[in-house]
């Protein structure tokens, strides 16, 4: 007969529920480049996709980098609540499914969601024990410069994001964790959201 004893019997603060991983951060910092070196690590991840209205770009890969979906699709999500969050950012839509990240805490995998940091602060708001990671550039000079290298707006929308970012970096303070993402060292910041995310998995239950 085996009386083994599971730790969770004999200590229930060690048993966890699923996570929800929040990683924000202002345009052009990172996030995507940042999260496809994630899918590569060894971490059992749920990665959800985020909803968007805008036209693809020419490198972007369909529910890959994002969902493509009309407008007239989009609001009907919203008026049937099936988005987590959402938010109007520079003239587009974007959003997270509900479903995708419900279905999966439910089957008790942790789940990782990219928003930006406005979609981070609604996360929050319905979801206040999420945990955020805010991915922040060297430097808003830097920050800048790669904004110019995409090459994917106008001057003028590009000095909107580049004066959005300045206000999105004083929300920092609101999020759980700061890593930062700088030039030609993206496996370092990498590396660090790792290791957010493995201790968060050894955090004890209050």
């Amino acid at each position: 007969m085996d009386n083994t004893v599971s730790h969770e019997k004999l200590f229930p603060s060690l048993k966890r529920k699923p996570s929800l991983f929040i990683l924000s951060g202002p345009s052009g910092v990172g996030k995507d480049a940042v999260l496809h070196r994630l899918k590569k690590t060894s971490l059992p991840l749920k990665y959800v996709v985020t909803m968007t209205t805008r036209p693809r770009r020419e490198r972007e890969r369909e529910n890959i980098d994002y969902i493509f979906v009309s407008k007239e699709y989009f609001q009907e999500l919203i008026d049937n609540d099936g988005l987590l969050e959402y938010a109007n950012v520079y003239g587009n839509m974007y959003g997270v499914p509900r479903i995708q990240v419900e279905e999966a805490l439910n089957k008790g995998h942790d789940v990782i969601v990219k928003v930006d940091v406005q979609g981070a602060e609604n996360i929050k708001g319905v979801r206040p024990d999420s945990i955020s990671i805010f991915l922040m550039p060297s430097s808003l000079s830097e920050l800048s410069q790669r904004l110019k290298q995409r090459q994917t707006e106008s001057l003028e929308a590009l000095e909107l994001r580049i004066k959005t970012a300045s206000e999105e970096m004083e929300k920092l303070s609101e999020f759980d964790y700061a890593v930062m993402n700088k030039r030609g060292e993206i496996d370092k910041a990498v590396s660090k959201i790792s290791s957010i995310i493995t201790a968060e998995k050894c955090r004890i239950s209050k």
